[in-house]
């Protein structure tokens, strides 16, 4: 990894769609990545539009999609175990951790996780990182 890659949780995708500035500019120049289990989540929302649909494809042709592998699934058992995560959840954890890939989410829940490069996004249009010292 040559440092410009991030893996981008599923709420992330959403404010992105919802047009957030920051986040564009926060990605802006970076190869986005995003897990098998986020593509699944956004295409498959009940009462997605057409429009919707269409715009959600469109980002997602410009990510690259991590796909389930041997090593994510021992590490998503591990963490799933260890920090009682969601599923979903626990396979974007194991993706960043065994890609060695910062993950950019809003989600509070991943903070928990050691080993775990993390960006949160605040709401209120700020970035934190409160683990970089991995």
């Amino acid at each position: 990894m040559n440092g410009k890659e991030i893996l981008v949780d599923t709420n992330i995708i959403l404010y992105l769609l919802d047009g957030s500035d920051t986040l564009e500019e926060v990605l802006q120049g970076k190869n986005i990545y995003i897990s098998f289990i986020t593509e699944l989540e956004l295409i498959s929302f009940k009462g997605i539009t057409e429009r919707q649909e269409k715009q959600i494809t469109e980002l997602l042709s410009d990510c690259s999609i991590i796909q389930m592998n041997k090593l994510i699934k021992e590490k998503y058992i591990e963490l799933r175990k260890k920090y009682r995560l969601k599923l979903a959840d626990a396979v974007i954890a194991a993706s960043s951790i065994i890609f060695d890939m910062p993950l950019i989410t809003a989600d509070s829940d991943f903070k928990k996780i050691d080993k775990l490069k993390l960006i949160t996004y605040l709401q209120s249009a700020k970035l934190a990182d409160p683990k970089s010292d991995q």
